[in-house]
Order: C-alpha cells, then sequence, then structure tokens
C-alpha cells in the first residue's frame, strides 16, 4: 500500500505512519570484522569500485542548492558505535529528525571535511582532536536542496560532549553493526504533489525509546552499507 498525500507546503508527516513496502532482510550484513577500526582504515585507504545507491531526493523545496557537510562519527568501542544527534523542533528544515552533526558548509572553511568537524564542535563539543577522518562518501543531495558531503570519521571514546541546545535536543549512539545490517533497512513510500517518494527507515529500539533513522540520515548509511560490501 503507497499513501497518497495532497499538495502542501514541506512535507509534515509522521515517517512512522507511512507504510513500510520493503525490508531488505535478503541482504547480506556486514561483517564485524569489516567494521574494527584497522579494517575501515584499510577500505578508505584503498576504496573499492563502487556506485552509492541513493544520491538524490525528490526535491520540495524550491530554492538554491546550499553545500554541506556532516560527520559520521564512528565510536571505537568494543561495539564500534555510530554517534547521531537529534534535531529540537523549531528548526527551519528536517525539525525533530535524527542526524549527524553538521551544516552548511562557510566561506571560512577550507573543505568539507573542514565544515564536518567545525560543525561537530559547534553542535556536539567534539573536538578535532579526538577525530580520526577516514574519507568522504559521495554528495547526497537532499529534497530541501542541501548537497551534502559525508565525512567518515572513527572517534576516541571518552570525550565530554556539549550539545548546543539551539542546534541538538539529544545525542546517542547506535551500534555500527546495527545499521550495517539490511534486515534493519525499511523501505517507505507515499504519493505527494503527485509524485512518489521513497526513503529508508532504520528504527533503533534504544532501551524504551525508539530512534527513528530516516530520510538522509538513513540514506548515507545505506551508501556506506554498500561502500562496506564492495
Amino acid at each position: 500500500m503507497i499513501q497518497v498525500m495532497t499538495p502542501n507546503k514541506p512535507p509534515s508527516i509522521d515517517p512512522r505512519q507511512v507504510p513500510v513496502v520493503q525490508v531488505d532482510g535478503h541482504l547480506p550484513a556486514v561483517a564485524a570484522s569489516a567494521l574494527a577500526p584497522q579494517a575501515l582504515r584499510a577500505r578508505f585507504a584503498s576504496p573499492p569500485v563502487w556506485q552509492p545507491e541513493l544520491v538524490a531526493e525528490r526535491k520540495f523545496l524550491d530554492r538554491p542548492p546550499t553545500h554541506a557537510a556532516v560527520l559520521v562519527p564512528i565510536v571505537m568501542r568494543d561495539a564500534p558505535t555510530v554517534l547521531l544527534t537529534e534535531r529540537p523542533s523549531h528548526m527551519s528544515t528536517h525539525a525533530g529528525q535524527i542526524a549527524f552533526p553538521g551544516g552548511k558548509v562557510d566561506d571560512t572553511d577550507a573543505n568539507a571535511v573542514a565544515a564536518a568537524q567545525r560543525e561537530a564542535f559547534e553542535e556536539v563539543g567534539l573536538v578535532p582532536e579526538l577525530v580520526e577522518v577516514l574519507g568522504q562518501l559521495p554528495i547526497y543531495t537532499t529534497g530541501s536542496a542541501f548537497l551534502v558531503t559525508p565525512v567518515v570519521a572513527l572517534v576516541q571514546p571518552g570525550f565530554v560532549l556539549q550539545p548546543n541546545a539551539q542546534e541538538v535536543s539529544d545525542v546517542f549512539e547506535v551500534p555500527l553493526q546495527f545499521l550495517m545490517d539490511p534486515v534493519n533497512h525499511r523501505h517507505h513510500q507515499l504519493i505527494w504533489q503527485g509524485v512518489q517518494r521513497h526513503w529508508l527507515s532504520m528504527p533503533y529500539q534504544d532501551g524504551a525509546q525508539e530512534r527513528f533513522i530516516w530520510g538522509a540520515t538513513a540514506g548515507m548509511l545505506r551508501n556506506f552499507y554498500r561502500f562496506l560490501m564492495a
């Protein structure tokens, strides 16, 4: 079943209520050994030939494109995790969504890596000294016209975070192995403004709370999965 929505401003939906049309349990998970820090370093040092699966969402805001960068912070715990944030409900775009630390590339940023590290420090207080950048994934274009460069990095544990309440309402970690197992990847579809739209979600049960990872964040994680499986 595909949900149908009538024309409006940027979609105001509860993604949890949009039907799931497919779960990717038929695809293999990334082996735990391939998620270890040394294996990730080796993969980025000698990347395979591969193609991202998801590169652009259907546009829903008519405005000039803006370059942005996010940090994909892999915390080097015994079982590696990914550090994620939840955006406050007052944000003008992607309010309340789960995201990587990141934001617009400023004129003063040397490149996407510098922007991602600066934004991670400004948003959650993650100091660059604890961050080891491995490389970048292909640009992901959001429906709100952000051209996002994901910067993948290893992060030393033991950090003390200081979230900026204006930009972040919560910070948490999700096991990398959970995110790299397609049995947890769900496909959703709806029709909005006469156009069929599709996205992924990766809901994670964090104790009593569900962390509903979807949209651009899930799309970039899916590309990371394809990179590691190539």
